[in-house]
């Protein structure tokens, strides 16, 4: 529960905070948000993006994949439902991929020796792009079959 409420005497605005109008807007963990900070965190993004298609092989044979499926959306003139659902499993597919390595680089960097925990929180990871990666192969089964297959 906050305090009472201070106003200014009648006919009195109060005043400003100088500091407040002076500062520029802070983001998560108080860092300054600027327009050169954000650009910086879409090239992270990208770079990141980059690294994952490199050196993970399965990220570009999920890559391949989205590329087929969305060839596959054009030829067969899916509807936006159904466009929409192959764009949302080829993302999640994706992202899952960018997790599952991110953790696994950071579990190699906490712990290089073989370690029961750290190798089942990679299985679980791992786990996770099994699980995206098969709903977006009966999404695109149920897309894209009964045009294939009369």
């Amino acid at each position: 529960m906050t305090g009472p409420v201070e106003s200014a005497p009648v006919g009195k605005e109060p005043a400003a905070n100088p500091i407040a109008a002076t500062e520029p807007p802070t983001g998560a963990m108080g860092r300054t948000v600027s327009r050169r900070t954000r650009l910086d965190s879409f090239h992270d993004a990208f770079r990141g993006l980059g690294d994952l298609l490199r050196s993970e092989p399965n990220a570009r044979i999920h890559l391949l994949c989205a590329v087929l499926a969305a060839g596959a959306s054009f030829l067969f003139q899916i509807s936006r439902l159904e466009a929409a659902l192959v764009t949302l499993a080829i993302g999640l597919v994706l992202a899952a991929e960018a997790f599952n390595t991110a953790i696994e680089r950071l579990a190699d960097e906490i712990s290089p020796t073989r370690n029961e925990g750290v190798g089942r929180a990679k299985d679980l990871a791992a786990a996770a792009v099994l699980l995206t990666a098969t709903t977006a192969v009966v999404i695109g089964a149920a897309v894209f079959l009964p045009r294939v297959v009369p």
